[in-house]
């Protein structure tokens, strides 16, 4: 435990002069380590120690062993506790570490003391041992040197010898912080930054943070504290807001112990303003936000119910969605004005007209491949949603031209529509549609085997404002596709698989519709180069080509590069006459040109494309090994590895 109060006042009395002139040896600190006189003479402040003189002079650590026993044996408990008081008192005034070490434990002082050590620790008068200064944490060491009276009762705490360790004052209002952790940082949640950084002490290696000053219990040691105070009970060290520890500012550390969970975490997401948390949440998907986040707390639960993430819904692909689920979302939340239902096996026609009937506003219905759906469903939206601009009802077998029917009556504004394989669709129910929706924009069938030219027509005459027209496979020809030139506005036109298409109506399309940026003739066998180069000359904002299994050659990519100066995509994938000459020559002469589809051109060389991958890097060439390429590439981006696919 040290050499505290290793010697005595009684044997002071009896030391003779002869001892005195004896050669003072030097001895270092018996224990080298912890103990109570190091605690006792370097916990005091410099300014205390400087004010109560030198060392006290008369004593000396050359005693004879046998005195020094002799004497001890001699002492009562009674006066070993007055003897310790008073030496206490006069070890408190040593200035310096060296002048400690001079005092040393014989060794039947040291029986001695290790027999009374705890009585005559409770005789040192308590004025006399300092508060703990020194707080370990996670291998970091926090030395706060504050200079301060010290109340009467404190802990006793052991320190290092040769630590600079000071008083401080203890507080009554102490708010709870972070800890310090060993590589300087903060743990605990506790505020990081310049301010709250911990510093390293070269000389000492104890780490030293920054404090923030805590009110004092008594007015005296708030006044003389001049930097800062440390005491938590519980071992935490306070971040740095305010060097006034006045007794006024009691007030603000009460006011900020913030109740709930967010007191332990001032960075908490829920201090955010609510409008950006709903702005957080609504990048979520409705399942998402349903099953996820809506099961963190009640605050959270409430934004995932506002009214604004129940305008848009969308329930596309989950297969518990039912017909109670739909009526109750449209009884609770009458403002939706979009929903999505693709590939929702539960929900029928009774769903869908219960949805109607209770939201009127619906603008957007999207519906695919609900096999299950039929005219009734249609017809109700219809009926109740008069405001509606978009139905995508595509891959419905039981849709027929009824619901067409009762759209065109009812649905004035509908400006976009997808009939996709709804094969019961004739051209009734399209001739309808066109007659009652002239604001119509957008219009797709694909594969509607009973859609004829009269559908053509009809859409062309009286729905001038479409930009967007597709007739995939359907049993159209020429002479419905040329009425397709009053369009004025047309920018997209998909003519895939029409098996009477020649190339005198695309040419004239081109020459009509100026606005026309992608057309899409591939699967025709009939677009040769001619038809191409007309294309070229004639399509002023065409940038999107494509001529998939089309009859050319490499003359049609050369009149692409010769003649066109928009075109940015050019899609010639299976077509069997296409060489390096025209792969070289197209890629040479566009300057417009960003992609080139090479996908199975069998007398393209694989060489030569990456030859001219190196030569023109701003072009994206296609072809089999090139995107196998660039799928590698694209996945080790994303940290996907050979080894890790190989243990899965």
């Amino acid at each position: 435990m040290g050499h505290l109060l290793s010697k005595n006042g009684y044997r002071l009395k009896k030391r003779s002069r002869k001892q005195h002139q004896k050669k003072k040896k030097k001895r270092n600190c018996l224990l080298q380590g912890p103990c109570m006189l190091c605690f006792i003479v370097h916990s005091s402040s410099s300014s205390s120690i400087s004010s109560s003189g030198g060392v006290v002079g008369g004593l000396n650590d050359d005693n004879d062993p046998s005195e020094t026993t002799g004497v001890n044996s001699n002492i009562s408990s009674i006066g070993a506790v007055a003897a310790a008081s008073k030496l206490a008192e006069r070890y408190a005034t040593l200035a310096s570490p060296e002048d400690c070490s001079k005092f040393l434990l014989t060794p039947p002082e040291l029986a001695i003391w290790e027999g009374q050590g705890r009585s005559l620790l409770s005789a040192v008068p308590a004025k006399l041992i300092p508060p703990p200064a020194l707080f370990r944490t996670t291998g970091v060491t926090v030395t706060v040197p504050i200079p301060v009276p010290v109340p009467d009762y404190a802990e006793m705490v052991c320190k290092r010898k040769c630590s600079e360790v000071q008083r401080c004052t203890p507080s009554n209002k102490q708010p709870r912080c972070a800890f310090a952790a060993s590589d300087g940082g903060l743990e605990n949640g506790g505020v990081g930054g310049s301010a709250g950084e911990a510093s390293t002490n070269s000389e000492t290696g104890h780490c030293h943070l920054p404090l923030c000053s805590l009110p004092s219990c008594s007015s005296s040691s708030t006044s003389s504290s001049p930097s800062s105070s440390l005491t938590p009970a519980d071992g935490q060290v306070d971040p740095p807001h305010s060097l006034d520890v006045s007794p006024s500012n009691l007030q603000n550390y009460d006011g900020c112990q913030v109740k709930g969970s967010d007191a332990a975490d001032p960075l908490s997401i829920n201090h955010l303003p609510s409008s950006i948390l709903l702005k957080v949440l609504s990048n979520l998907t409705v399942k998402e936000r349903c099953l996820c986040a809506s099961l963190v707390c009640k605050y959270w639960k409430d934004l995932c119910l506002d009214f604004q993430f129940w305008k848009q819904i969308d329930l596309s692909g989950l297969q518990q969605v039912n017909d109670d689920l739909l009526l109750q979302i449209g009884s609770r939340r009458q403002n939706v004005t979009e929903i999505n239902i693709s590939d929702c096996r539960g929900v029928h026609d009774y769903g869908v007209s219960a949805l109607a009937s209770h939201c009127p506003g619906l603008q957007k219905y999207t519906a695919y491949r609900c096999k299950q759906l039929g005219d009734s469903s249609l017809a109700a939206l219809a009926a109740h949603c008069p405001q509606l601009v978009k139905v995508h009802v595509g891959n419905q077998d039981k849709l027929t031209d009824r619901a067409l029917i009762k759209i065109g009556e009812r649905c004035s504004e509908l400006k976009d529509i997808h009939l996709g394989q709804c094969y019961g669709v004739s051209d009734d129910g399209m001739v309808a549609l066109a007659n009652g929706c002239p604001k119509l924009q957008k219009l797709y069938l694909q594969e509607n085997k009973l859609v004829t030219d009269q559908s053509v027509r009809a859409v062309a005459e009286h729905c001038p404002e479409l930009q967007f027209v597709g007739f995939m496979g359907c049993p159209v020809t020429s002479q419905g596709v040329i009425h397709l030139t009053a369009l004025r506005n047309l920018t997209v036109l998909d003519l895939r698989h029409i098996s009477e298409l020649n190339n005198e109506t695309v040419m004239e399309l081109v020459r009509m519709c100026r606005k026309l940026s992608s057309l899409n003739l591939c699967l025709n066998w009939s677009i040769n180069d001619r038809c191409v180069e007309i294309i070229a000359k004639e399509g002023r904002s065409l940038k999107e080509l494509y001529l998939v299994s089309c009859k050319i050659t490499d003359h049609a990519l050369i009149a692409i590069g010769q003649y066109s100066s928009t075109i940015e995509t050019v899609d010639a994938g299976w077509c069997k006459d296409i060489t390096d000459q025209g792969a070289m020559q197209i890629a040479q002469s566009s300057k417009s040109l960003r992609y080139l589809g090479l996908m199975r051109c069998d007398k393209v060389n694989e060489g030569t494309v990456e030859r001219l991958v190196v030569q023109y890097p701003h072009i994206v060439f296609s072809t089999v090994m090139q995107d196998c390429k660039r799928t590698l590439e694209r996945a080790y981006q994303m940290g996907w590895s050979p080894n890790a696919s190989n243990a899965s």
